[in-house]
């Protein structure tokens, strides 16, 4: 991988947080959780993105960027879409979406790029919860407006299985919302499926053999009231279940899926910010810790191309903050 170098290997294991059914740190060889690498930066700083891997490139999309005089006008939110390559380690610019958004969902479909839902800017509020869908075709170039969500929201999660994309969660700025909205896009429509049994935001989902895993999130939009929920979720049966609890209660997250792992990383608290790096096996229904981020920051995107995990973006401290990093995990299975 091009100009890619080593950053720092592993962690002391007093670092990373025990609880729940988390496996002992101490009996765990630090070759076994992974090490992290550093990439190049993205070409703004910005929190609040969504990522997604769309022909083995990395899509980051939308979010805030630093204020700035060059973007006071839009209140720092951001159309911006960038592009990462991890095969040149370069960054390059795409379309910008149709508006500024932040807090979206984002899944890909057939070669297409979807952003659904977020929020967007309504006078001097920045917080305005909107329903679109806006699909992007990296052959054109260009976004195509397409039929809205039955629900607005922002702070949800979106997650694709069998071609369709399955938008859950979220926070219309009034109450969690519970629903989960089936888009299909051939034929442009919605349905609506079993709603999240705990409705929260600023969660992330996961898909492991067709199950979809809607993992933390907060209560109300607020990261003092973080869960540690994790939830699954069966589009065969349109049935939830719960199963073994994030040992971290955290929101603001992302999460990636690597080998049949799911691997969570960031998050905000009233504590600050999170480096913690927590690996899910759903066939053991277990989760154990991995190498913290060297990076503490919530608010970040993260995507898996070849075997290798890039969490990018996000803020250091709660709130509003702003970073360009690009950081590459590297699971053990990768190690050699």
């Amino acid at each position: 991988m091009a100009s890619v170098g080593l950053l720092l290997v592993g962690l002391t294991a007093g670092e990373v947080p025990v609880a729940g059914s988390l496996s002992s740190p101490a009996s765990q060889p630090e070759i076994e959780r992974g090490f992290w690498r550093l990439a190049a930066p993205m070409p703004a700083k910005r929190t609040e993105v969504a990522a997604v891997v769309l022909d083995r490139k990395i899509y980051v999309v939308g979010g805030f960027e630093k204020p700035s005089l060059g973007n006071m006008m839009n209140l720092a939110i951001t159309s911006a879409v960038n592009v990462y390559d991890p095969v040149t380690d370069k960054w390059t610019a795409a379309a910008p979406l149709p508006v500024g958004l932040h807090h979206v969902g984002i899944g890909v479909v057939q070669k297409r790029l979807y952003v659904i839902g977020g929020y967007t800017r309504a006078g001097v509020n920045i917080w305005n919860p909107v329903a679109t869908v806006y699909a992007y075709d990296p052959t054109t170039d260009q976004w195509t407006e397409l039929a809205p969500m039955p629900t607005a929201r922002g702070a949800l999660a979106v997650a694709e299985v069998g071609g369709h994309l399955y938008a859950i969660g979220g926070f219309d700025r009034r109450a969690n919302v519970a629903a989960v909205e089936v888009y299909d896009p051939v034929h442009n429509r919605w349905e609506t499926r079993a709603p999240l049994p705990t409705p929260r935001d600023h969660l992330a989902v996961a898909v492991v053999d067709g199950a979809i895993y809607a993992i933390g999130g907060r209560v109300n939009g607020d990261y003092g009231r973080n869960l540690a929920v994790v939830e699954r979720y069966d589009p065969l049966i349109n049935r939830w279940s719960r199963v073994s609890d994030l040992p971290t209660a955290r929101s603001g997250i992302t999460a990636s899926v690597c080998e049949g792992m799911i691997y969570v990383f960031g998050g905000e608290g009233l504590g600050g910010t999170f480096r913690d790096n927590e690996a899910y096996d759903p066939q053991r229904d277990q989760w154990r810790p991995m190498a913290p981020m060297p990076t503490a920051r919530h608010g970040l995107g993260s995507a898996t191309v070849g075997g290798y995990i890039y969490v990018i973006g996000g803020g250091p401290t709660p709130g509003g903050s702003f970073s360009d990093v690009n950081e590459v995990f590297v699971p053990p299975s990768r190690r050699n």
